[in-house]
C-alpha cells in the first residue's frame, strides 16, 4: 500500500524560507513521477512543481526561480524548497507519486504572514 505524508509547513513571514518534505512508503520513487500541488479554499487544486519519471524538472509559471523541488531516492523522499516566500503562497500544499494512479498525501499548510 502507497503511502505519502508531508512534513514542514508552517507560519513564514513575506521573503522567508520553508522546505517541505514528504515521505513515500510502499513504493520506490526512482522511476517515478512525483511533485507537488497546492490548494487554497474555493480554488482548484493547481501545479507547482514535478520531477518526470526521467528526472526532467517542471515548474509552474508563479515559482520563478523561488522554488527547488528535488528528491532523494534512497531516502524515498521529495523535497520542495521555497524561498522569497510571497503572501500568495499561502496554501495546503501536496506531494504526489504516480504508480499506476496518482497517490496523494493530507497536505500540508504553509501560510505566509507578517
Amino acid at each position: 500500500q502507497v503511502e505519502v505524508v508531508e512534513s514542514g509547513g508552517g507560519l513564514v513571514q513575506p521573503g522567508g524560507s520553508l522546505r517541505l518534505s514528504c515521505v513515500v512508503s510502499g513504493t520506490t520513487i526512482d522511476s517515478r513521477f512525483v511533485g507537488w500541488y497546492r490548494q487554497t479554499p474555493g480554488k482548484q487544486r493547481e501545479f507547482v512543481a514535478s520531477i518526470s519519471n526521467g528526472g526532467v524538472v517542471e515548474y509552474a509559471g508563479f515559482v520563478k526561480e523561488r522554488f527547488i523541488v528535488s528528491k532523494d531516492n534512497a531516502k524515498s523522499t521529495i523535497h520542495l524548497q521555497m524561498n522569497s516566500l510571497k503572501p500568495e503562497d499561502t496554501a495546503v500544499y501536496f506531494c504526489y507519486v504516480v504508480n499506476g494512479r496518482w497517490y496523494w498525501g493530507q497536505g500540508t499548510q504553509v501560510t505566509v504572514s507578517s
